[in-house]
């Protein structure tokens, strides 16, 4: 089983701990390609039109200067570091301690800056969304594509089923395979029509991440077993309300696990 996740724009910056030690991130052979990235991230944020070539405000001013020192500041495990409304609901900090070691190594964060990244690795604050376009490099997501698609397609061949929760340009970073693929799509039933939604997605994809990770690869074999069991955390009381389909997979394009919401459904909002 593995469990592909984008990052969260929200970030807590690590007050204490070593500085980044490109060797210890998951997929070590990367560390030239991150070098280059952070090298040409921090010499764009120096210059005085770094928020609008990053595509940001001057509201994340603090993110923009801490482009600047990656390689100096405190790093820390990048559960804590993100913090938006998917990892809110992934709520590493509360699984047991089997799961969250199964969400270090069963889960990869897609990473504008980093390329891909584990639960576990320990990054500093940054602010370098993969829709950004990099002087030299183009955008992110493009030049990272053919970097990450012959490591992570050998890693691909061992993992077993291929959760898919990432979206946007981060879902084009790499394609995973097909065959053994399922991408999380969240719906919305709005005057008794279902609507495709992207509001509750995020914090709906860190609720179907936890509960397969409670689950385990032993369950979670392939894209009919992560249904079954995602359909039985909405049925059971007072789980989550929500329906589940599994629409099978075509050629080139993966099966979906479409998760259906009902109209009165609310949660909390965020990045």
């Amino acid at each position: 089983m593995l469990i592909l996740l984008p990052p969260s724009e929200g970030k807590t910056a690590p007050r204490s701990g070593v500085p980044l030690d490109l060797a210890s991130l998951v997929l070590p052979t990367l560390a030239g390609e991150r070098t280059t990235a952070m090298g040409i991230l921090a010499a764009v944020s120096s210059a005085p039109d770094a928020a609008e070539v990053l595509g940001v405000g001057e509201t994340v001013r603090a993110d923009i200067d801490a482009n600047v020192v990656l390689m100096e500041s405190p790093a820390a495990p990048a559960h804590q570091v993100f913090t938006g409304v998917l990892y809110d609901a992934l709520d590493y900090a509360s699984l047991p301690e089997t799961a969250r070691r199964r969400a270090r190594e069963k889960v990869l964060i897609f990473s504008g800056l980093f390329g891909v990244l584990s639960l576990g690795d320990h990054i500093p604050n940054h602010r370098l969304s993969v829709t950004s376009t990099l002087p030299g490099l183009g955008r992110m997501s493009s030049w990272w594509k053919p970097r990450l698609t012959p490591p992570l397609d050998a890693h691909a061949e061992h993992t077993g089923v291929i959760i898919d929760g990432r979206s946007g340009g981060y879902a084009a970073q790499w394609k995973a395979p097909a065959a053994i693929t399922a991408t999380v799509d969240v719906f919305q039933i709005r005057n008794g029509e279902r609507k495709v939604v992207s509001h509750f997605a995020k914090y709906t994809r860190g609720l179907v991440a936890r509960e397969l990770l409670l689950a385990g690869p032993r369950v979670v074999k392939s894209p009919e077993s992560a249904a079954e069991v995602i359909a039985a955390a909405g049925s059971a009381q007072g789980a989550h309300d929500w329906s589940v389909d599994l629409v099978p997979g075509t050629g080139a394009k993966p099966s979906s696990l479409q998760i259906t919401l009902p109209d009165e459904h609310t949660t909390v909002g965020g990045s």
